[in-house]
């Protein structure tokens, strides 16, 4: 069964859709451009190119230091002790001592605003005991969201030939940054923090330049040039921008602000669906009922080029023939997608109710009707 459907708004892959404003090139060796709410990638140079990350690596430590925050086997307070390696690290620092107290939270800040590899250090060994341990749930929390091409070696993103990951890579931990620690998110929008009488400002300009801006990380080495995580709410819309290689700090927050005002100005993400929102029916065979109502069991939001919000041609199948029992949830059919002829998405819709079986007399029948149907 087919149901074709016209919609005034539209799904889209963004790379199928022919752009009349192209996105802007940068001055920067790798970029990519996300839709937090949908996933899409809206722009991107060289997005999937192994890149050292800096102190970018600092978003994962503090992810895997939220996580434990959440299972409780960290509490804000907590003292934290300080060794010797963590006093001593290179770079920049939040200036811990080891004979002066520092708590969870006070580390916290250190690796978010100051960016202090010594208060990376101190959270990593006391998360994980020791780095070299804090790196291998580093690496498996990253295989886990999905950060396929990323490797990690310590907690700060001190240069090392093994520590690597992409520009897509880091737009995904950002995302679930933002998804799973609302509570902590905030902390990236602090413009400056003091420990030990000494205060030091957020290096992320981005919030000096756009009060939608409300994060994220800054890196830099000699190798990898200068970074920016950078992400940005207008409305309900959030966007993440990850820009890598730039030549200086101010073209790193130049260009990521340029690349998130083209997101803004020439998509919009639109909420198709709501959750539990009936599509069509489709016809179920040897059921209690003849038919089940299929759609999305979460809202089903996309990104799309404003002037192609009319140009996108919608059909609904149905996988037949569906036979009872059918559970809500179970996959029923395809929602396909398509922009001048050309495809540009396939997307399951499911089951929004469960139907069990007929009765015998009630199979009997639709026995007897399949059969005949396929003469």
């Amino acid at each position: 069964m087919r149901l074709f459907l016209a919609l005034l708004i539209s799904l889209f892959s963004f790379t199928a859709l022919a752009q009349s404003v192209p996105p802007p090139a940068l001055a920067a060796k790798a970029w990519v451009l996300v839709d937090h709410a949908t996933g899409q990638t809206l722009a991107d140079k060289d997005a999937d190119a192994r890149i050292e990350p800096a102190s970018l690596t600092k978003l994962m430590t503090a992810y895997l230091t939220f996580a434990a925050l959440k299972a409780g086997t960290l509490t804000p307070d907590q003292v934290v002790p300080v060794s010797e390696k963590a006093w001593r690290m290179e770079g920049s620092r939040m200036f811990i001592e080891p004979n002066k107290p520092v708590t969870v939270d006070e580390l916290i800040r250190g690796v978010i605003v100051q960016s202090g590899n010594d208060a990376c250090v101190a959270l990593a060994e006391t998360i994980a005991g020791s780095e070299e341990a804090f790196a291998a749930l580093m690496n498996r929390e990253a295989q886990r969201l999905g950060m396929t091409n990323t490797h990690f070696t310590n907690s700060t993103g001190l240069p090392d030939p093994q520590l690597y990951t992409t520009a897509r890579d880091l737009s995904i931990l950002a995302s679930a940054i933002v998804r799973d620690f609302p509570e902590h998110y905030s902390l990236y929008s602090m413009k400056e923090y003091t420990y030990n009488n000494i205060k030091q400002p957020n290096r992320n300009r981005l919030l000096y330049m756009d009060a939608t801006v409300d994060g994220m990380k800054t890196g830099h080495t000699s190798t990898a040039g200068y970074c920016l995580v950078s992400t940005a709410q207008r409305g309900t819309r959030r966007l993440i921008s990850v820009v890598l290689g730039a030549a200086s700090d101010t073209v790193r927050a130049q260009e990521s602000l340029k690349l998130l005002n083209f997101g803004f100005q020439f998509y919009d993400t639109v909420k198709l669906y709501s959750a539990d929102e009936s599509l069509s029916q489709f016809r179920v065979w040897k059921g209690k009922e003849n038919e089940v109502a299929v759609g999305f069991t979460h809202d089903f939001v996309m990104s799309l080029p404003k002037e192609a919000a009319q140009k996108v041609q919608v059909t609904l199948e149905s996988r037949q023939p569906l036979v009872a029992p059918l559970e809500k949830g179970q996959e029923v059919g395809t929602l396909k997608l398509s922009v001048d002829g050309k495809a540009i998405g396939d997307y399951p819709v499911v089951a929004l109710k469960d139907v069990p079986v007929a009765g015998f007399f009630g199979r009997l029948w639709d026995a007897i009707v399949m059969f005949f149907k396929s003469l």
